[in-house]
């Protein structure tokens, strides 16, 4: 599975780990995912959806 948003396509940006010393190896910053049920042209379904997204309201949340 992909870590990308559903909605923006939001995904994971690489950068790097600076020690004290500072030396520089490689990682990942993951976007913040969650699975919501939500309401998408008249029928439910199961999606990604970063925090951003979410809090925007950008879909509509079925409880």
């Amino acid at each position: 599975m992909s870590k990308r948003c559903d909605i923006c396509g939001k995904k994971a940006q690489t950068g790097n780990h600076r020690s004290h010393a500072l030396n520089a190896t490689k990682r990942k910053f993951q976007p913040n995912l969650q699975r919501v049920r939500t309401e998408i042209d008249g029928e439910v379904k199961k999606i990604k959806i970063c925090t951003s997204c979410l809090k925007a309201n950008k879909v509509k949340k079925i409880v």
